[in-house]
């Protein structure tokens, strides 16, 4: 995949009716790295058909996502092909990927195995909330020196370096902190994506804290349209739909290791309750 691709991988996910700008295409593959099956007829130009990308996070671990076929040509092993190819590109690494029901079949075969849920949420009509913080606590803008606090949160959180991606949402999203007495407890990102604004990546110790931070941008973007992609163990979900953000959609967040130790592990104090999207974790 290059980025001369990314117009026609646009029009193959809205074919499926997905609500990646092209904006949003451009972005993911100047993360990652990706493939592309063309289907050829003669003279005539080759017309692109499917669709892969994977994310590297650090030396251990990587993301696979937008794994698409063309509607009409799905069931003839075109997505097996793409997935062996992303496979292969990341040997050695634990594989992470969100799956859509279509999906799951193929990654279980492929040695994937579950483990939770994603619930995709979203809506434009909100009540102003107010979620209350321990005393001494606040929330405040991100400032351009939080950088390597936000990396270095998220990858308590996550065990995960993402730090690349995370320096190139920050150019394009805005943030907000908790702050205790200087100390960064969490934060959330908030950017344009789809059909408005997600916000995402969420970090925070608590439940709690995780609303207040999620509170701010839908007071902030009270006339928007927002999506928050939350998972099941966070208990956001009820909550979520409780405030006008309903539940449209529920995917599988899979894992297949590569039989070596772990060598980072989440920190137990801090969670990750919402993804940066489906396709990066």
């Amino acid at each position: 995949m290059t980025e001369a691709d990314t117009p026609a991988c646009h029009r193959l996910s809205l074919q499926l009716r997905w609500p990646h700008r092209l904006e949003d295409w451009q972005f993911m593959e100047r993360m990652g790295h990706g493939f592309v099956i063309e289907s050829r007829d003669g003279d005539k130009a080759p017309v692109l058909i499917g669709s892969a990308l994977y994310f590297n996070y650090g030396e251990s671990h990587a993301s696979l996502g937008m794994v698409i076929v063309q509607p009409g040509l799905q069931g003839h092993g075109l997505g097996r092909r793409l997935m062996q190819k992303l496979l292969d590109e990341t040997d050695g690494r634990v594989r992470l990927l969100n799956a859509t029901p279509a999906g799951q079949p193929l990654y279980e075969k492929l040695g994937f195995a579950a483990v939770g849920k994603l619930h995709q949420h979203q809506g434009s009509l909100f009540q102003p909330l107010l979620i209350p913080l321990p005393a001494g606590e606040r929330v405040r803008p991100l400032g351009n020196s939080d950088g390597a606090r936000i990396e270095a949160l998220d990858a308590r959180a996550s065990g995960l370096d993402r730090s690349q991606v995370l320096e190139a949402i920050g150019e394009v999203a805005e943030g907000v902190a908790i702050d205790r007495d200087g100390e960064m407890l969490g934060f959330a990102l908030v950017r344009r994506f789809g059909h408005g604004r997600v916000i995402g990546p969420v970090v925070a110790p608590d439940v709690q804290r995780a609303k207040a931070l999620i509170s701010h941008w839908i007071n902030v973007y009270a006339d928007s349209f927002i999506r928050i992609d939350v998972f099941e163990s966070g208990e956001l979900s009820e909550w979520l739909t409780d405030i006008g953000l309903t539940r449209v959609d529920t995917v599988v967040p899979m894992r297949k290791d590569n039989g070596k130790p772990a060598t980072s592990m989440p920190a137990a104090d801090v969670r990750h309750f919402s993804v940066i999207n489906q396709a990066m974790g």
